[in-house]
């Protein structure tokens, strides 16, 4: 019978090392050159714009202003609404730590049963209870360990908070930045339908000085060749501005196939020299911006922190109390009380160097997030003078575009009339209208890029501003 009995165990025993390896096997790949082929996690269901929100979109046709468009932003975007959840999360958070400044009161009813014999089985004794009560523990005092974690909880809510200011204000950013991008691809658009446009009136006017004998076929055909080429420059242009109108949808949190139209980039740009000193735009930043707020804070956050976990080593002082009353089945008038009250001084002598390990680590951290916010600070002064830079560039470049746009479309309309009156060749023509078609582009884009330049530098010093002046609206 021994011997029977001895075979299953030792059996459990040897299957025991390949039991977990193969129901490990069964839940990973077989091989490093395999894929894994198990079900896949239900995805959920995709989150739905408010309609009311989408009420506020005009129907396809209609421009949207950029205010209209950051307004819509701010509300239905899911970045600006994870935040604004991660701060009320931890507003919860300063309440939970603040409640250790109250007494903790907990109440319980035990029932039971014991058996008692007493004088060797000669008397026994069953009996029932039933005893309700209540016990108090109140932390009277200690030295700021309470303190610190109210502290450090309420700075990462101002973490949070700022955290939250600094998703809104790069959400106005990318929204300013998709907006001056559309209206920069629609423009290049127009101007290169006026690209066409000339080089059709140039390859009519090849054909025309052909028919009559005093242009070759190789003039027709260098026409052509540019006719075709700026039908490709448009055709590029028409397709990128979809894809920019898509991201600028995708910029508002709604699906990038939403039909969005704003306006038109402006002519005539109020291009104003910045009158501050790049050092007080830096001060500024230093001043306003969240998300240096928000390193500092989290600094805080962590000091106080360290605080905290100094403190468990230190003595405390606790009040502790209890009431109870305990009833006696067998007879239900039978009862007894007990009350207890009691302050103890509670002295941390050793758990292990777990304290001392931990508040090292905390030392350590509470450095580190110091150095994450000077890292911070020359990060945002950084681009503070990278954005100033970009600015006063713009500024030149616009002036600079304009001259080089009016002399290119003189140059192609004294290049197109010598050519109609047969002084000038179809080279020269094709030349100037190269250099016009460049210098359209060219034009354009210096102008978004001043609009982004502005807005970049706006959101850099921490001042949330919808738009430069002379911006459409």
């Amino acid at each position: 019978m021994t011997r029977i009995a001895i075979v299953p165990i030792v059996a459990l025993f040897a299957c025991a090392p390949v039991l977990p390896e193969s129901r490990i096997s069964s839940e990973v790949p077989r091989a490093p050159s395999e894929a894994w082929k198990g079900p896949l996690p239900p995805a959920p269901p995709p989150a739905a714009a408010d309609p009311a929100l989408l009420a506020q979109i005009p129907k396809q046709g209609t421009p949207i202003t950029l205010r209209q468009l950051i307004s819509f932003a701010l509300q239905n975007a899911p970045q600006t609404r994870s935040t604004w959840l991660s701060a009320r999360a931890a507003a919860a958070g300063v309440v939970s730590r603040r409640s250790a400044y109250y007494p903790q009161i907990d109440g319980q009813v035990q029932a039971g049963y014991s058996h008692q014999t007493i004088g060797k089985g000669l008397f026994t004794v069953d009996q029932f209870t039933l005893t309700p009560g209540a016990t108090l523990n109140y932390l009277l005092f200690d030295l700021g360990g309470r303190g610190a974690d109210v502290g450090e909880a309420e700075a990462l809510l101002e973490a949070a908070n700022l955290n939250h200011n600094a998703t809104v204000q790069d959400l106005v950013l990318r929204v300013e930045q998709a907006y001056y991008q559309y209206l920069s691809a629609k423009a290049l658009v127009a101007s290169g339908r006026e690209t066409v446009r000339e080089a059709q009136i140039a390859y009519q006017a090849a054909e025309e000085r052909r028919n009559a004998g005093v242009a070759t076929v190789a003039d027709v055909l260098q026409a052509k060749t540019q006719l075709s080429q700026a039908n490709l420059v448009l055709q590029q242009s028409e397709g990128q501005v979809a894809t920019v109108r898509g991201a600028l949808a995708t910029s508002l949190g709604v699906p990038a196939n939403l039909p969005v139209d704003v306006g038109e980039l402006p002519e005539n740009l109020m291009v104003r020299p910045i009158s501050d000193a790049v050092e007080k735009l830096i001060e500024q930043a230093q001043a306003q911006r969240p998300d240096l707020a928000r390193a500092r804070a989290q600094a805080i956050a962590a000091g106080n922190h360290e605080s905290s976990i100094h403190s468990r080593g230190m003595p405390s002082l606790v009040l502790n109390a209890g009431a109870s009353r305990n009833y006696f089945l067998d007879d239900c008038c039978a009862h007894g009380d007990l009350y207890s009250a009691a302050v103890i001084l509670r002295i941390p002598i050793f758990n292990g160097f777990r304290d001392s390990a931990d508040l090292l680590q905390a030392r350590e951290l509470a450095r580190a997030a110091e150095a994450d916010a000077q890292s911070v600070e020359q990060q945002i002064i950084l681009q503070v003078w990278s954005s100033y830079q970009a600015v006063k560039t713009a500024e030149l470049r616009v002036g600079t575009s304009r001259d080089l746009l009016a002399s290119a479309l003189a140059s192609a309309e004294v290049a197109q009339g010598r050519y109609k009156a047969g002084v000038g060749s179809i080279l020269d023509l094709l030349t100037a209208q190269t250099a016009l078609a460049n210098a359209r582009a060219q034009e354009v884009q210096v102008r978004a890029d001043w609009l982004i330049s502005v807005a970049t530098l706006s959101h850099d010093t921490g001042a949330l501003a919808l738009a430069p002046e002379g911006a459409a609206q």
